[in-house]
């Protein structure tokens, strides 16, 4: 039997988590299933709790699970860093909760934690994750990346106190919406060089370039439809040379997968990506604000992650595997 290693982000949510693990531990005791439990204090604190739990699990059969948001997931899967032996677990209790849409998990968090328990003696499935290097420093992301002004938004919406309030109104993907419209006035588009698998792209007045391992960011915005995780490869979205009014429409298309119809949009996928630009601009990994660079690689890590819980039901995308324009 597996042992259980919970790393609970009792903020994420707005607070929501913290009953999430309530009925969560509720389960696991009258199961009367061992586990231990952390709980973080501070930003980055599931990166420290995860290397912990992974030094107590001391190359025993164990699973880390992250109880929390996507920005939860993202630190625990830093903590636990590629190709580790511990398996990576997830119960959804934050306000965007792609990781779960793009794995397949179900949204209720006792939903997903009967699909974590059900695997307790079976083998994991191996899946891919991506890299990030930027200044100097390495980051793991297992749902996507970015630079640009979707990075921006990223950054802004998690410090926006109206997140809190669309939150409580079952509403958090306007978050984003606000946010965009907000901040939409004063971006300054820049000229990026995307390199692919040794093939250069150049690009004019580019709003953003985003990375992805499955098709979703931002709260349920298909962003890569075609998106793949196990496929060893990352995806490639370009937007560019568009004017402020047409890209909302772009980023209204995005919540349908729609936008990739657009002659502004760009897809590509590969291995090996870089990112070039010719003045500094923000850089996301899962939706966490890295910071700001004029160049960053990313490389896809096939089977680096050993994942639990991954629901059997395939996503249903009309579009999934079938997007035109890839190159």
């Amino acid at each position: 039997m597996k042992a259980f290693y919970f790393i609970v982000n009792p903020e994420a949510g707005n607070g929501k988590c913290r009953a999430v693990w309530e009925k969560t531990e509720q389960k696991l005791e009258s199961l009367h299933i061992p586990y231990h439990a952390f709980f973080t204090e501070y930003p980055g604190h599931a990166i420290e709790l995860a290397r912990t739990a992974a030094r107590l699990a001391n190359g025993k059969q164990a699973v880390v699970v992250a109880v929390g948001g996507d920005g939860t997931a993202h630190e625990v899967l830093n903590g636990l860093g590629a190709y580790a032996t511990s398996g990576f677990g997830f119960i959804p209790a934050g306000s965007g909760n792609d990781f779960s849409r793009g794995f397949r998990i179900p949204a209720d968090p006792m939903g997903a934690l009967d699909l974590l328990l059900g695997i307790r003696d079976k083998n994991l499935s191996d899946t891919d994750c991506g890299s990030l290097t930027i200044n100097g420093e390495k980051h793991l992301f297992i749902n996507s990346s970015g630079a640009g002004f979707d990075a921006l938004v990223s950054k802004k919406a998690n410090e926006s106190r109206m997140k809190i309030l669309f939150n409580r109104l079952s509403l958090g993907k306007l978050v984003y919406v606000y946010v965009l419209l907000k901040e939409l006035a004063l971006y300054h588009r820049t000229a990026v060089r995307v390199t692919i698998d040794g093939n250069a792209h150049d690009f004019k007045e580019t709003w953003f370039v985003t990375i992805s391992n499955q098709p979703y960011y931002g709260g349920g915005m298909i962003i890569s439809p075609g998106a793949l995780t196990d496929d060893g490869e990352l995806n490639v979205t370009v937007v560019h040379n568009l004017s402020k009014a047409k890209l909302l429409l772009v980023f209204l298309s995005v919540f349908w997968g729609k936008h990739t119809s657009f002659k502004e949009v760009h897809m590509f996928r590969g291995k090996e990506i870089s990112i070039q630009s010719s003045s500094p601009i923000p850089i996301h990994a899962d939706g966490e604000y890295i910071g700001m660079a004029n160049s960053g690689e990313l490389n896809a890590i096939p089977k680096a992650v050993r994942l639990s819980a991954m629901g059997g039901q395939e996503i249903d995308l009309t579009q999934r595997g079938e997007v035109n324009g890839f190159r």
